[in-house]
């Protein structure tokens, strides 16, 4: 129960720095914060993953603090960056590209489905 604790206090302290991120930056005719916050995200992911898991050199029961808590709230974007970077490295080059490609596509149809639905029933 306390690890739960110990990540909904980092996914706090990742969606706030998001939303500091995105405030700073502010809105533009390109989506720069976004894209700032989830290459930094996935940048992050990417250390705290050699740190964390394959040098050990973090206590391992702080990845789901702040991997999953903190980058995860911060950026979702740097899970999948991190899981399509594994698909790469183990020769996967197939299946990294259908998760790249199916992940983009579904996710902006999912998105434009959502803000079609909301805009035809929330008045």
């Amino acid at each position: 129960m306390k690890i739960i604790f110990y990540v909904a206090i980092a996914g706090a302290i990742g969606a706030l720095s998001r939303f500091a991120m995105v405030s700073w930056i502010g809105p533009r005719y390109f989506p720069w914060a976004t894209l700032t916050v989830n290459a930094l995200g996935s940048f992050a992911m990417g250390i705290a993953f050699i740190v964390i898991v394959e040098k050990g050199l973090v206590d391992p029961s702080m990845k789901p603090l702040l991997m999953t808590g903190g980058l995860g709230a911060f950026t979702t974007f740097s899970a999948f960056s991190l899981e399509t970077w594994d698909l790469f490295e183990k020769g996967d080059w197939l299946s990294a590209a259908l998760y790249i490609l199916v992940s983009v596509a579904l996710c902006l149809v999912a998105a434009g489905a959502g803000i079609a639905l909301a805009r035809h029933t929330i008045s």
